[in-house]
């Protein structure tokens, strides 16, 4: 699912899509949050500021296209034998996605936007649906095979993973090693066991 977009005209062409969002990419690694504008995504993406305006409203839904393509999705796999393992992987893989160079650049920006622009953060969960979904699944099977507490869901577990996790980026992301992450499970396996 992707932002709502300006109004439909002539076709796009979407090379000027893909050469900003490379730039903001660029740019955020560059320059951080601070040093975006619209006038430098356009400048070096070899196009105009009214081109990128009539793809996105503001820069901070270009920054989140940036940050967070289509093809970007918590997609757990969750076909461990056992709970245990599959929350290592779950730990992991937010970690993965969170430290990624471009989204740690992005997200301090981002998540100031997201309580002035509720449709980014709006979208941001959108994009996780399936994943949502599937550890809800994975979840109550845990449940009957008695490794988790019964009535866990995954809004929650994910909540207190992702909230860590981004605290962790804010604060210093090279201090989220395997160890860090492993230290991480633990605690929430401890909390989430029968």
């Amino acid at each position: 699912m992707t932002i709502e977009r300006r109004g439909s005209g002539r076709p796009r062409d979407p090379r000027i899509e893909a050469a900003a969002l490379e730039a903001a990419r660029t740019l955020l690694l560059e320059d951080g949050w601070a040093g975006l504008s619209m006038a430098g995504i356009a400048a070096r993406a070899g196009t105009t500021k009214p081109a990128l305006y009539r793809r996105w409203l503001s820069l901070p839904q270009l920054v989140y296209e940036a940050a967070f393509p289509d093809e970007v999705a918590l997609e757990f796999h969750l076909d461990a034998d056992d709970f245990h393992t599959d929350l290592a992987g779950i730990v992991s893989g937010i970690r993965d996605l969170l430290t990624s160079p471009v989204v740690a650049a992005a997200l301090p920006g981002l998540l100031a936007e997201f309580s002035v622009q509720p449709e980014l953060h709006a979208s941001l969960l959108a994009r996780f649906a399936d994943g949502f979904a599937g550890l809800d699944e994975r979840l109550k099977r845990a449940a009957a095979a008695g490794e988790v507490r019964e009535g866990l869901g995954a809004q929650d577990l994910l909540r207190l993973t992702i909230g860590t996790t981004l605290l962790g980026v804010l604060l210093g992301p090279d201090d989220l090693d395997d160890a860090w992450a492993e230290r991480l499970t633990e605690t929430l396996w401890k909390g989430i066991a029968p």
